[in-house]
This record gives C-alpha cells, structure tokens and sequence, in this order.
C-alpha cells in the first residue's frame, strides 16, 4: 500500500508535446469540480473536454476538486488515462473507467502468423501510438519497461490499457513488454482484460519466469471469464537466460516465438556491440538453434541507427542467413527494409517453386523418392520450400494459384 497524495500531477506537457495532456488534480472540502481548461483545441472540444472531466470525477465519485487540464491536443482515451492515473493517487478505489472498445480491435492472431517486425512504442508517449498502424508492422509493441521513465511507469498502465481498447492497430498483432519478473506481473492486470494478443516477457532468464506469467495470466481470466489465446515471446537478454534458452523456449504451450535483447545481453557480457555481430554470434545461433527445436519462432534484436538503411538491410540479410524469422524495430522507417529482407527474393521463389512442383509430379506418380534433375530432394528440403512459396504468396509475391496459373501457360 502507499501514502495517498493531495496534490497531485500526471501526464506530459511544454514546447513540443502533442496529443497528449497535462492533468493536476488537488482534492478541496467544498466548491465542486473547479475546471480550468487550457487547449490549443479549446474553440472547438472545450465544450467536450469539459463533460469528459466532469463525467470522469462523477464516476470516481470526487465532488470537490481543482482541476487543472493542459491540453495538446491529446485523444479522448489519453485524457481519460492521465485524469484516472491522477486520482487514484489521491483515492483508494478499485473502481476503472473504461474507454469505449473499438470493434474492430476485437480480433485474435494465431501462433504462426509472420513477426518479421515488431514496432516498439513507448507506453507514455501518445502521440508515437496513433498512427503507428499505418506503417504496417506485424506487430506493434506498447512499451511498459526500458522506454518508460520510471517515475512514469504506474501513470503508463492506465494509458496502455486505454490504448489496447481504442486506438485502431490496422490488424497489427497487439502487444505489451511488460516490467521484468516480478514488477511486470501487476502490468498483467492492465493489459490481459483488454484483448491484447501477445506480452513480451524482458530479461528472462528462467523457467519460472514464465510460469509466473501464465499463472497471473490465468488468474485474471478466471476472474474476469475470458479464454482468448494469450501468447508469449520471452526476451533473452543476459548470459544465464543464454544458458537456459531452450528450457525458456519449451516451456509452455503458449510460446511462439523467442527474441534476443542484444543491448542488454552485450552489457551483461562485458563486451561492446559491433554492427558486425560477431561478439553475439554464439548467443544468436543458440537461440536459432533453441526456437527450431522447440518450435517456436526465432526473433532477432533491434538495429538502433534508424537513419543508416543501407546497414540495417546487411544486418537483416545476415540475420535471416542465421535463421530468425524477423526482428524489431524502433522507428517505422525500418519496417520496409525488414519486410524485404526477410521475404524471399526472386531466386529463392523460383527454386522452391520447381521443388515444389518436383514434389507434387512425384506423389501423383506414387513415387517414394523426389528429384530434380541429377539432385535428390530430402523432406526437410521439401518441406523449406514449401514455407518459401507460403512466405511469398503471404508477401503478395507469388499468386495462390500459381502452379495452375504456370500450367495454363504451357498451353
């Protein structure tokens, strides 16, 4: 438990902050709700604004208060946050405004999908959140941990969850990077009610680790009565999550993909990442190795110089080269260069497809053994090539029908 406040501030405000707002509440014997308003959009959401405050002290039952809003033009689900984070500093209440839950956020995504990019947004910073689903990441990652303040990170729960049920995601997998085990087990309750498709588990470096998280996970939808999948991708971030990689990675049945924290696990070891690579080569390739045989997909670290493209293509085609399936990112100008390197190119789509076809004339033959000219084609080959042509139909690549398209030709 701790020491309520009197007075108190949340939310961001000054030169060059946008779409979001400033909050200062002090609780008062008498008076009401004593508003003052400040917007550059006062003209014309003043009057909205205003219903918004009053509603929300309404709810939470505060009925003398100064208020004192900064507004930047900040989102109704951002206002809602910032007040909520305010007074539950001055009030003991179990009590959660909800914002509206947009419908068409209400979607699950399955355990194979493609995570070639995760795009890391800070969790108390609006304005990096709105439109980042036009950009198109696989994944968009709201960010309690390493990009929030720790001042800031209680205020950023309530801003997370507001986000999770009305900002638009464009489809993009949903998902939250929690605090390290055992501060980021409390961050559940603030994102598992709310659909969120996938929790990111920093700096994990034990089976435990993720026994914790699911027996939380679990304990909030028996409570609430939910059963919507709730996936996990452990973060592999030090020497000794290095050594337990794969016991982490087979841990349970809700794992789909494993990343590797390389700013963090470089600094646990003791030595200076390079653009290279090679100081992480081993540490990579274990967890490569570990996904495969665990099955659950492989992710790479980020690339932090987000204005050297030309470097970030060579460090995707290197990381695919050792067998990862996608990598973050923390600027949208990645996206396309990550979705690029990682899709097949044109080489690898025309030898999966006389594979494939070498596959499929072979069955249909009744014939035991594959091969394409002098070659033999072993099923794991087969089966490689096979996720190459699904890659590339996926990637709009490669026509669904191109076998029968290929056929018609000849005719």
């Amino acid at each position: 438990m701790f020491e309520l406040e009197t007075v108190v501030t949340t939310g961001n405000k000054g030169k060059g902050i946008r779409s979001d707002c400033s909050v200062t509440i002090e609780l008062t014997t008498d008076g009401g709700i004593q508003l003052q308003l400040d917007s550059k959009v006062k003209v014309m959401y003043g009057e909205s604004i205003s219903r918004l405050v009053y509603e929300i002290a309404d709810f939470f039952e505060i009925r003398n208060a100064r208020i004192h809003l900064e507004d930047s033009g900040a989102l109704p689900f951002v206002i809602a946050a910032r007040l909520e984070a305010a007074i539950k500093r001055l009030i003991q209440t179990k009590k959660e405004y909800l914002t509206p839950f947009l419908e068409t956020n209400k979607y699950s995504t399955r355990r194979d999908i493609y995570r070639f990019s995760r795009l890391y947004l800070p969790g108390n910073t609006p304005p990096l959140m709105i439109n980042a689903g036009l950009h198109k990441p696989n994944g968009i990652i709201l960010d309690l941990e390493d990009a929030v303040a720790p001042s800031k990170k209680a205020e950023a729960r309530f801003l997370v969850r507001n986000a999770l049920r009305s900002l638009d995601f464009y489809g993009a997998e949903r998902m939250v990077r929690i605090n390290q085990i055992p501060k980021g087990l409390d961050d559940l309750d603030y994102v598992i009610p709310h659909n969120v498709n996938l929790i990111l588990i920093p700096k994990c470096e034990t089976v435990d680790h993720i026994n914790q998280v699911n027996r939380k996970i679990r304990e909030i939808q028996e409570r609430t009565g939910d059963s919507t999948d709730v996936w996990l991708m452990p973060i592999i971030e030090s020497a000794r999550g290095i050594v337990n990689c794969y016991e982490i990675a087979q841990a349970a049945d809700n794992i789909v993909a494993m990343a590797i924290g390389l700013e963090d696990l470089t600094a646990d070891l003791g030595n200076k990442r390079t653009a290279e690579g090679n100081e992480t080569f081993f540490s990579r390739s274990k967890v490569v190795i570990a996904c495969r045989a665990a099955g659950i997909q492989p992710i790479d670290s980020v690339f932090s110089d987000v204005a050297d493209m030309e470097a970030l293509k060579q460090n995707v085609l290197r990381s695919k080269a050792m067998g990862f399936d996608g990598m973050g990112c923390i600027h949208p100008r990645q996206i396309k260069v990550i979705h690029e390197g990682f899709s097949p190119d044109d080489q690898e789509i025309n030898k999966s497809k006389k594979i494939v076809k070498a596959f499929y004339e072979a069955t249909a033959k009744g014939l035991g053994v594959v091969s394409l000219g002098t070659k033999m084609i072993d099923p794991p080959v087969v089966k490689r090539a096979q996720r190459t042509i699904e890659l590339a139909i996926g990637m709009n690549k490669l026509s669904p029908n191109w076998m029968e398209e290929e056929e018609n030709e000849k005719i």
